[in-house]
């Protein structure tokens, strides 16, 4: 049944200025914090208030979230337009880092970027302002939908006075439980086009429902949202996409490749943290026999002299190097195409949509592979007694990455190489 969120009341901490050379320390601090109690939170489950409270005051939700709207190609050259936001691949780093650390919280601070751009990504032009709270450091929850008809109406916006009326129902993968604001899209019962509407979680018509049992990503915050006769002020509609897809612009499209390119970067991040961890419990010195001979040198025993446990890692640490190659290789091409902005082209588009899908494709696959074989490498696959129990990493491993399909995405970039064929704009995000 439904339960009413929390109102939560903390005094936000203002954004620090920027400065890219600052955010790996700050980003460090925060993933030593959270792998400190990664083992005791992930078994508790509960919904990340504490968590998103690190992440605050840290000014981490507010990295990507600059004040001026993104300008004209060639105006916004660090990718995000204004003078105290970072750029995308500084706050893919955040990403990655946080992610190793805890693969929940990775994917909570992830969804929030995208969604912070929202109102470029889906704005009627370069010159949208941000809306109220966007760029304020709060932390968003939600989802927005490229056009799926198969998929039915989902959420709806029905006009009212200057306004809407927000009514449905929305599964959220992250921040259902801890959102300062919800981003949705919802279908406009006048138009027919896809609105997308920022939502106060705290008015009473919002009923979020919580999903803190999975397998793995158990502290994103994920379940479902109930909307009734939500009201939605006109200034709360960050924009909008047309129904019929070929319609849409290339630039919008690139939403749900950066959602999806950005989740590619938990899951490196994941597989990353589960290899040094399992690193740190395979190289453990043990007791040095003593001999028993006058002078004779002792040496340690070192289970990591294993010619085959060498061997292991080097094809697990190769693999991990491999899929960070062709994950920066597609955030350079994202950032790219960010800069460029609305004078974006299709065929660019699409570039950037296999590079993005050949990300996909690597990372899961080596994401699952790493989280699998680190637990046959050691002997702390799972733990009662305060150990690793690295068994965690598989299971998030596992659940962010059935998400997507492998397949498909290899079929995609199959299918543009062989035939030139552009990857479908129809995406969720």
């Amino acid at each position: 049944m439904p339960t009413k969120p929390v109102v939560r009341t903390a005094a936000l901490r203002k954004p620090p200025v920027a400065d890219d050379a600052m955010w790996p320390r700050v980003t460090q601090e925060v993933a030593d914090d959270l792998a400190a109690d990664a083992i005791a939170r992930d078994r508790a489950g509960k919904p990340p208030y504490d968590e998103v409270a690190r992440l605050r005051e840290a000014g981490l939700p507010a990295l990507l979230t600059p004040p001026a709207p993104l300008g004209r190609a060639g105006t916004a050259s660090d990718g995000g337009g204004g003078e105290s936001g970072a750029d995308w691949r500084t706050a893919t780093a955040v990403i990655r880092e946080v992610a190793a650390a805890d693969g929940s919280i990775g994917e909570l601070i992830a969804r929030h970027y995208v969604l912070s751009w929202s109102s470029r990504f889906f704005g009627a032009s370069d010159d949208t302002a941000e809306a109220p709270a966007v760029g304020d450091g709060l932390l968003l929850g939600g989802g927005t939908d490229l056009p799926e008809l198969e998929s039915g109406p989902g959420l709806t916006l029905a006009p009212a006075g200057s306004g809407y009326l927000l009514n449905g129902r929305r599964t959220v993968a992250a921040g259902v439980t801890v959102a300062d604001r919800l981003v949705v899209g919802a279908t406009s019962t006048h138009t027919g086009e896809l609105l997308i509407a920022l939502v106060n979680p705290a008015h009473p018509g919002v009923l979020a429902g919580t999903d803190n049992d999975r397998l793995g990503q158990r502290l994103t915050g994920a379940g479902s949202v109930d909307f009734d006769n939500v009201p939605v002020d006109a200034g709360h509609i960050l924009g909008a996409t047309p129904r019929d897809e070929h319609a849409v612009s290339a630039f919008t499209a690139l939403a749900p490749l950066a959602l999806r390119l950005v989740l590619s970067h938990v899951a490196l991040g994941i597989a990353e943290g589960a290899l040094a961890e399992a690193r740190d419990v395979s190289r453990a010195v043990l007791p040095a026999p003593r001999s028993e001979a006058a002078g004779a040198t002792t040496y340690a025993v070192r289970p990591s002299g294993d010619p085959y446990l060498l061997l292991a890692y080097g094809e697990l640490a190769t693999a991990a190097h491999t899929a960070a190659a062709v994950v920066e290789r597609a955030t350079d091409a994202l950032q790219q195409g960010l800069i460029t902005g609305r004078d974006l082209g299709m065929d660019e588009r699409a570039e950037i949509a296999v590079l993005v899908a050949a990300a996909e494709a690597v990372t899961s696959r080596s994401a699952v592979d790493i989280t699998t074989r680190i637990l046959e490498l050691t002997e702390a696959a799972t733990s009662f007694d305060g150990g690793p129990a690295l068994d965690r990493f598989w299971r998030n491993a596992r659940a962010l990455t059935a998400q997507s399909s492998p397949t498909h995405r290899l079929r995609d970039i199959g299918d543009h190489y062989l035939n030139g064929t552009h990857p479908p704009f129809t995406a969720r995000s």
